[in-house]
């Protein structure tokens, strides 16, 4: 008789290996933003000074040994400014992300269940989304006066109405199901219909679209911080930190360069997330990988 060769079994991957292969976006993602929440959390050990200290006579010094980003106007390390501003930047991505999202899912649920809320509710947010979210927030600071808070919520109130607007749109696809017509008809309470069936429903959408509002959040403040109508000038932001620079910048581009950098990868990072999250969580995308 003719002897068939033994067939090797495959070696068996390892559960994270398995992941890394069918998601490495979102691996990608959580590497980086761990990466830059670890220099947030670690920054006075990390080498650095005071970010506020001025010393005049190192104004404007090119990066080296001493300064490693170099220094600015005011003779202050950038290195030190763009560390500490890592602060800033993730406090005030995680804030909004936070805040939005909560507002938004508990007004979302509410148009998309009841058409009388829908009617007012949706009018107000149709002309809140009818200005640019930087000019609103701009207009929002322009009443107050600058700070961290104040600019968290001057970005958490134009981007509710886009998270809005997803959750009614999950919920108007599943009001009318037969389960939920089925529940309504043996009486369960509207807080359980809610609890069971709706807001599971939008959890999914619902953390992608988080992710794409920190990465927004971000820039805006950036942006706002840039234009001078963000966090007060002494606080160590990112946009502040450019903003600085962009009146040096054909002799010390370096101002800008570094802490444009850590906004860059922040911000890739954030949106490598929530592409991954996306094809992680759609089932139709799920089934195809």
């Amino acid at each position: 008789m003719t002897a068939w060769p033994a067939i090797e079994a495959a070696p068996a991957r390892s559960p994270a290996a398995d992941f890394l292969r069918r998601h490495p976006t979102v691996v990608a993602g959580i590497l980086i933003l761990g990466m830059m929440a670890f220099v947030a959390l670690a920054a006075p050990w990390l080498g650095t000074v005071n970010p506020l200290s001025l010393d005049p006579v190192q104004r404007l010094d090119p990066p080296d040994a001493a300064h490693w980003f170099g220094t600015d106007s005011f003779g202050r390390d950038i290195y030190s400014r763009t560390v500490y501003g890592s602060r800033i930047s993730l406090i005030v991505g995680v804030s909004v992300a936070f805040l939005s999202t909560m507002l938004g899912l508990l007004i979302g649920l509410a148009a998309g269940y009841s058409r009388i809320v829908d009617l007012v509710v949706m009018r107000v947010m149709d002309g809140m989304m009818a200005v640019p979210s930087i000019l609103l927030a701009i207009a929002l600071i322009a009443l107050t006066k600058a700070s961290v808070t104040n600019v968290i919520l001057a970005i958490t109130i134009p981007e509710v109405p886009r998270v809005v607007r997803l959750v009614r749109s999950v919920v108007l696809t599943i009001r009318e199901q037969p389960y939920i017509e089925a529940a309504v008809a043996i009486g369960t309470s509207l807080p359980k219909i809610f609890s069971r069936h709706l807001l599971p429903n939008t959890l999914a959408p619902l953390i992608v679209q988080a992710t794409y509002i920190f990465a927004s959040a971000v820039l805006i403040e950036a942006g706002l911080s840039f234009v001078g109508a963000g966090t007060p000038p002494e606080v160590p932001s990112w946009g502040n930190i450019m903003a600085e620079g962009r009146v040096f910048f054909l002799i010390s581009p370096y101002m800008i360069l570094f802490p444009g950098i850590a906004l860059a990868l922040t911000v890739l990072a954030v949106n490598l997330l929530g592409d991954g999250l996306r094809d992680l969580l759609d089932p139709r995308i799920a089934r195809r990988m």
